[in-house]
């Protein structure tokens, strides 16, 4: 059976099919104008949320006192009447699940007036509610400690981006980590747009969340890169492709396993996401969800479509690969105009990456050296690139 014959039913085959045999030809990189421009469609959407209402940061980052109870039918502005009537300020309402979630600013005074303060929302929640003081869960948190969370939490993330960027430069290049960075605040831009927009608490699990996001993130995109790096060192030589087109490649050639690694990540964020919106109290599993969802989602489109074009226009700017790009579009301009002429030896034209590109080097040798050739008599016999003649056999002596 022909190789021919073997590759014809793959092309006719269907798209999940190709996907598993990194058999499409999909193009990222020509179309990095519309990614981008959804992408920067998003954040502004995100950054104006931000502006206008800004984050709901958790009781853990503002200081403060929150009473979370069972609704049993009361309403947020029927709780927020209840806690205002009592000479509270800054009353915040907010349905979490089955629950509400009461918070207010921190209670001041010493340590007898704040239980007197706090007994007397118990019972004012608990007149409304029904719900026993026992079955509340009360948190107390001081503007300090708040402020101490936001700044550890600030540095996490700057010392995570630090680390990220020398890994990379290391394994791979400074282009490719700068590629990976600005995926990176993309992603992160893109979870606190969400959380503006609606108004999700930011919580402790939020930062843990969106610091997981971040790890997914990276993982995928290193799985691209390690393909582009490895198609580079095959194609870097050849001045048959260029960097924009073996980044397409390589994308096309990882697509199926991104899918499934975004698929099997994505599966059990849902079940977290379930869980947190259906099992009461469970509030918190719920926003950590969330985080984890949106970033997710993030991570795989900012891997595919931000950072590996990214990285195909910062390289293309080198001299080396703007030189290949030239080349080709002057080859095509002869082929365009009919000129076929054959093309300079370039040293640097070592053949293209991919399968058969061996096979096909194999053959151009092959051609080369030995071409097939008609004599008068219609028999064929070879002749190669040498001067003379091949000797003719010397005949068997005769017994």
């Amino acid at each position: 059976m022909t190789r021919a014959s073997v590759e014809a039913p793959l092309e006719k085959t269907g798209i999940l099919r190709r996907l598993y045999y990194g058999d499409t030809d999909f193009t990222f990189v020509p179309r990095w104008k519309l990614w981008f421009g959804i992408s920067a469609a998003c954040i502004v959407v995100g950054l104006v949320a931000l502006g206008v209402r800004g984050l709901n940061l958790g009781i853990d980052f503002t200081g403060g006192n929150q009473w979370e109870v069972a609704a049993n039918g009361t309403t947020v502005s029927e709780a927020e009447e209840a806690i205002e009537a009592l000479g509270f300020s800054e009353v915040r309402v907010q349905e979490v699940g089955d629950d509400l979630r009461v918070r207010t600013a921190a209670i001041e005074g010493t340590d007898a007036e704040r239980v007197a303060r706090n007994a007397e929302v118990v019972e004012a929640l608990s007149d409304l509610t029904g719900v026993d003081a026992d079955d509340m869960v009360i948190t107390e948190v001081g503007p300090s400690w708040g402020r101490e969370i936001s700044s550890k939490a600030l540095r996490a993330l700057v010392v995570f981006l630090v680390l990220i960027l020398i890994y990379i430069t290391i394994r791979f290049e400074f282009r490719m980590a700068l590629a990976t960075i600005a995926a990176l605040l993309h992603d992160l831009l893109i979870v606190v747009g969400a959380y503006a927009v609606f108004q999700l608490p930011v919580t402790p699990a939020t930062v843990v969340a969106v610091l997981t996001i971040l790890g997914f993130s990276i993982y995928d995109g290193v799985v691209v890169f390690d393909r582009v790096d490895e198609n580079t060192r095959l194609v870097a030589g050849a001045g048959r492709m260029t960097y924009s087109e073996m980044v397409d490649l390589s994308l096309n050639q990882v697509l199926m396993r991104s899918l499934n690694t975004q698929i099997t990540s994505v599966i059990p964020i849902v079940a977290v996401l379930i869980v947190g919106t259906v099992v009461p109290g469970a509030g918190t599993l719920q926003e950590f969800g969330f985080a984890l969802f949106i970033g997710q989602v993030s991570g795989a489109y900012s891997s595919i479509f931000i950072a590996s074009p990214m990285l195909a226009l910062l390289k293309e700017r080198e001299p080396r690969y703007r030189a290949v790009r030239r080349k080709l579009e002057e080859k095509a301009a002869r082929t365009a105009t009919g000129d076929d002429g054959a093309d300079t030896d370039d040293p640097t034209d070592v053949g293209d990456a991919g399968a058969g590109d061996g096979a096909d080097r194999s053959k151009e040798r092959k051609a080369g050296s030995t071409k097939a050739t008609k004599g008068p008599s219609g028999s064929t016999k070879a002749t190669g690139s040498r001067s003379h003649p091949p000797r003719p056999r010397k005949q068997g002596r005769k017994r």
